[in-house]
């Protein structure tokens, strides 16, 4: 995507700041899809190997994966690689395509945020309550663990959107 530089948003200080806390947790947690390949490569000689695949690691992988993907969100955010459809964006003015950001932070993107968080933790709250295991009797303990990822992911979200929409605002009072 390649706007032009009076779409390049001003730096503010608290901004800085919560995407600083979000970078570090995406570059932490981008440490997950390495801990997944190796998990799918031993996953892998043990069943075409060996003839012994394991649900243990089946339901790792799982896991793994959710947590880079969950938590990669807030990172796309932060350095602007996510997803959009340019089409019409790329025709409006710069105030304009940051109107729209603005509009979509706050009345597509927090909501949605604020709903799945908001359903999330009695979801989370019942798994912690009574333990949640796997279903298989030799998958993994703790799955309550890889539920509360849910609620800290999309707070991290928040956090990511946040800034982006403290930044918005400051180029539009920029001018």
């Amino acid at each position: 995507m390649s706007h032009s530089d009076s779409d390049a948003l001003p730096t503010v200080p608290f901004a800085t700041f919560l995407e600083k806390i979000v970078l570090g947790s995406g570059r932490l947690f981008a440490w997950s899809y390495v801990a997944l390949i190796a998990v799918i490569l031993l996953q892998v000689v043990l069943r075409y190997g060996f003839n012994h695949g394991m649900v243990l690691l089946e339901e790792l992988q799982w896991h793994l994966y959710a947590i880079g993907v969950m938590f990669g969100v807030s990172y796309a955010q932060v350095t602007n690689s996510h997803i959009r459809v340019d089409l019409l964006h790329n025709t409006l003015s710069a105030r304009a395509r940051h109107l729209w950001e603005v509009f979509g932070i706050v009345f597509l993107l927090f909501p949605f945020i604020y709903v799945v968080f908001d359903t999330s933790l009695p979801f989370v709250y019942d798994s912690w309550r009574i333990n949640e295991t796997s279903a298989s009797p030799t998958g993994l303990s703790y799955r309550w663990l890889i539920k509360s990822v849910i609620p800290l992911s999309f707070a991290l979200l928040f956090l990511s959107s946040l800034a982006r929409l403290i930044r918005t605002i400051a180029a539009l009072r920029r001018g």
